[in-house]
Parts: C-alpha cells; sequence; structure tokens
C-alpha cells in the first residue's frame, strides 16, 4: 500500500509538472542584436504577446549584425532551456541552417521573423515583410520625385549575399522600371544608371563613409538607396557636408521613429515602413497554438508594409508621416 501511495504521489507530480508546461508553453526569440530599436521593438512585441497568452519567453542576440555563432549558442541554450519553439532574424542565412536543423530534427518548430533563410524553407516559417515590395514601393516613389531627371544613383545596401539587403535592392531597382532581378536572386542588380554601390551594412558610420566614397567616385550622383534608415542618416550627413543635401533624393526602408522624423524633415524623401512587433507577435502565438494542439505553421506570412512620404506623387500611394509616426517603432 505504501508503495502505491508513493507511486500515486509520484504520478500526481508528474502529472502536475506536465499540466504547468502544457500551461506555460517556453518560447525563444533571437534577434540579430539586442540594441537596435527594431530588434528592441521585436523583443517588446514578444514579451507582450508572451505575457498575454501565458508563455515564457526566452530572448537572445548576436553581439553584432552576422554574429552567427552567438546566434547558434543562443539556439543550443534555449532548446536546453526546453524551448519548443524558437524564433530568429538570421543574421547568416545559410551558416544558421545546421543549427536549425538541428532544433527541428528534435520537434522544435523554428519561424524566421524579418529575413529569410538560404534556402527559405530551412525553417517551419517565415514572419516578415515583403522587402521586394518595399523596395518597389521606394523605386517607384524616388522616379516620381525625381521628375524626369536622368538617374544616377548610389546604392548603400547591407552586404553580399543577404536576402533582406537583395530584396530591397533588387525590388528599388523594379519601381524604379531599371534592369533588376527576381525576388528570389540573392545578386544586386547594378544596371547602368547605377554608378557607385556600398555595403553599409545598415550602420550610420559606414552608411556615410559609403556617401562620402561614392560622390568622390561621381559628384553628380541625384538619387540614394539605402538598406535603413540609419544609413540614409549617414548619407545625409555626407551630402549636406558636401553641400549636396538639397539637390539629391534619399529613399530607404524600416519605418522606424526616427527615420520617420527624417522623412518629416526632408532629410529622406520616402521610406518603406515595416512592423516588427506584429511579426514577433504572430510568432509567439503561432508557438502557443503549437504547444497546445501540435500544429504547427508552415509558409510565408506577409506582415504589411506602407510607404511613408512627406509630399505625396501621382501615382504613387503613400501615408503621411503623422500615420508613420503613429505607427512607428523606437522612441517617439
Amino acid at each position: 500500500m505504501k508503495r502505491l501511495s508513493t507511486l500515486s504521489i509520484a504520478a500526481a507530480l508528474a502529472c502536475m509538472a506536465s499540466s504547468s508546461m502544457a500551461a506555460e508553453p517556453v518560447i525563444g526569440l533571437i534577434t540579430k542584436t539586442e540594441t537596435n530599436p527594431f530588434f528592441v521593438k521585436m523583443k517588446e512585441g514578444a514579451q507582450a504577446e508572451a505575457k498575454k497568452l501565458g508563455a515564457k519567453l526566452l530572448s537572445g542576440a548576436g553581439k553584432t549584425d552576422g554574429d552567427n555563432a552567438g546566434q547558434v549558442t543562443a539556439m543550443e541554450n534555449m532548446i536546453a532551456a526546453g524551448a519548443k519553439t524558437i524564433l530568429i532574424t538570421p543574421s547568416d542565412s545559410k551558416a544558421i541552417i545546421p543549427a536549425i536543423k538541428k532544433a527541428r530534427d528534435k520537434g522544435v518548430m523554428v519561424i524566421a521573423l524579418d529575413s529569410p533563410t538560404d534556402p527559405v524553407d530551412a525553417t517551419d516559417a517565415l514572419f516578415a515583410t515583403d522587402n521586394y515590395k518595399a523596395g518597389v514601393l521606394i523605386g517607384q516613389y524616388a522616379k516620381a520625385a525625381l521628375g524626369g531627371k536622368a538617374p544616377v544613383i548610389a546604392t548603400l545596401d547591407l552586404f553580399p549575399g543577404h536576402p533582406v539587403g537583395a530584396q530591397r535592392h533588387n525590388g528599388f531597382l523594379q519601381g524604379y522600371g531599371l534592369q533588376s532581378f527576381d525576388a528570389k536572386n540573392n545578386e544586386l542588380a547594378k544596371p547602368a544608371e547605377v554608378v557607385c554601390m556600398a555595403d553599409s551594412f545598415g550602420d550610420r558610420a559606414k552608411g556615410q563613409t559609403g556617401m562620402e566614397n561614392c560622390l568622390q567616385k561621381n559628384p553628380n550622383i541625384n538619387l540614394v538607396y539605402t538598406i535603413n534608415e540609419p544609413a540614409a542618416a549617414g548619407a545625409y550627413n555626407a551630402l549636406k557636408a558636401a553641400g549636396k543635401e538639397k539637390d539629391v533624393v534619399i529613399v530607404s526602408v524600416d519605418g522606424g521613429c526616427d527615420g520617420v522624423k527624417d522623412v518629416a524633415g526632408g532629410k529622406i524623401a520616402a521610406t518603406s515602413q515595416q512592423y516588427p512587433l506584429k511579426m514577433a507577435a504572430m510568432g509567439v502565438a503561432a508557438g502557443v497554438e503549437y504547444a497546445k494542439t501540435g500544429k504547427k505553421v508552415s509558409g510565408y506570412v506577409d506582415t504589411g508594409v506602407t510607404l511613408i512620404a512627406a509630399k505625396p506623387v501621382a501615382g504613387v500611394d503613400s501615408k503621411d508621416t503623422k500615420v508613420g509616426v503613429d505607427l512607428c517603432w523606437g522612441k517617439k
């Protein structure tokens, strides 16, 4: 009887532990960095949704954008801590794949946020902006804003081979109506109108240096595409120092609050706004659903993009900076 009683207690404790685990799914979020406002907002969105749905959120990041080893370590630690869903913004779209495969082989659902892996189907799903469309929108705007002038273009890109960088760059050229590649190609198109290309790594200082070098190469640049708004701010600083800030149209992607302020202030002509909080919230919700039902999400989910411009142009749908401020992320 005593042994039966002990077994009953053990069974009850096991049942309670199982119920506790079921009541609190463990979900991991791995971003590229902890400091970029985009990823700060993503983490806030994940935390809010986890609290709302009764999940436990583990978070980690690389030390810098491109730190694949840091992301791999974070993933291994989260799996050891019981995470059954991991949300990740891959720093290196190819190098992270072996770690993702190990996770999925253990039954962990892996969802890419914002940035796809290469190949895309290395994760269960992708929740992200249509980055090609984001590029197309600013390309269309730039063409209208130049008003018939022949474009002399500088592009401040991310770094070679990254899908997001390629999609935004090639989408921009496609939107302008220039020779480009489709959304599946991770090479950067370079039609004759593009006179200079520089890698900014999405960084303000590197964006400024890249713009300075491009101006030395061709002082007649009248249109600048940038991978994001920090790079755009750097480009503007270089143009202002050269006395050319009023002669050049800058377009970008992101929609952070600082970027929208730069649109309102005339530094950036237009930006395509994306929504990191929404990506993360949807990812956490999918993780909770997987914990409860065993059902995994699959494929690509478009989390939306809106063109924000200070001055509307004919034939291109945009919203004003007031809407941009209402929807922006980072410090308002």
